[in-house]
């Protein structure tokens, strides 16, 4: 595109039109391959392990790719102008919003199976013969650590929007340092869980409802490493810092679900407490 056309439609208006990119395409057939291979390798066939690796390693290079795109737009040919920026935030806030609907999807399991153990499960919750993980061990270090990281990030966004550089990195370095933590010890948990995604409603709910979590814990923490990167290499300004302030938002918002996961389904869901709560009740 000519110099003269870029002008001319900068006159036109403030927003971006996105020019022609393959990387939609390549993304749906690399998440198609991905997908497909794992229902494959669900189903036991010898390929699909094979086949999820690849579309997941395709994920990754086409997912690179594009974002290299977005942040040379961003960055350095001036694309995202304000008018740009307040539609990427409105986006975010909507993106998240649907993650909330997301999760309150599998909360609704959860309290319908809690609130009305059927006779199958022993008309107890969590289900008769099942040990459920004590919330005052891992489950509290890892609400400990997730708060911290919360904490954190905000004087990470704090300091960027006061100026100061050096304290903007160290708060953004121990947050992601708190998140891989996170994630070994929920990977941990899992190893040593008493119960499996095969146990019943209890074990689908648990597993589906934490594990989800923990994706977006992983996929919050490689949003703050690009932004890690993108200080060091000086992209952002104090007007100009879209893509810091999505990752501190998701990086809040992964914060406020693990409250909710960590009250209802590690504590409220705990057999010794529930009961505690039921004799209290009584007398």
């Amino acid at each position: 595109m000519s110099l003269s056309k870029i002008n001319v439609r900068y006159l036109k208006h403030p927003f971006h039109i996105v020019d022609p990119s393959p990387w939609p395409f390549f993304t749906a057939m690399a998440a198609f391959v991905m997908l497909f291979g794992l229902a494959l390798y669900m189903h036991f066939y010898s390929i699909g392990l094979t086949m999820f690796r690849i579309g997941f390693i395709l994920v990754c290079v086409v997912a690179t790719l594009w974002w290299r795109d977005v942040i040379r737009e961003a960055t350095y040919e001036g694309d995202h102008t304000s008018y740009v920026r307040t539609s990427l935030r409105m986006g975010m806030i909507l993106f998240i919003v649907s993650e909330a609907m997301l999760f309150s999807a599998f909360f609704w399991a959860y309290f319908h199976s809690c609130l009305n153990p059927v006779p199958q499960i022993g008309s107890v919750w969590p289900p008769k013969g099942l040990e459920a993980i004590n919330p005052l061990h891992v489950p509290l270090l890892n609400t400990l650590v997730l708060l911290n990281s919360g904490v954190f990030i905000t004087y990470s966004h704090y300091s960027f929007l006061a100026g100061r550089l050096k304290d903007t990195i160290e708060g953004l370095v121990y947050t992601i340092a708190l998140a891989i933590f996170f994630t070994f010890l929920q990977a941990f948990e899992y190893i040593e869980a008493p119960f499996t995604l095969s146990d019943g409603i209890y074990g689908s709910v648990f597993f589906l409802t934490t594990g989800l979590h923990g994706f977006h814990v992983i996929i919050g923490s490689i949003f703050l490493i690009v932004c890690l990167w993108r200080l060091i290499e000086n992209h952002f300004t104090i007007n100009s810092h879209v893509g810091f302030e999505s990752a501190i938002w998701y990086w809040h918002f992964v914060d406020v679900v693990w409250i909710f996961v960590y009250l209802f389904i590690y504590y409220w869901g705990y057999g010794e407490i529930a009961e505690i709560m039921i004799i209290s009740k009584n007398n």
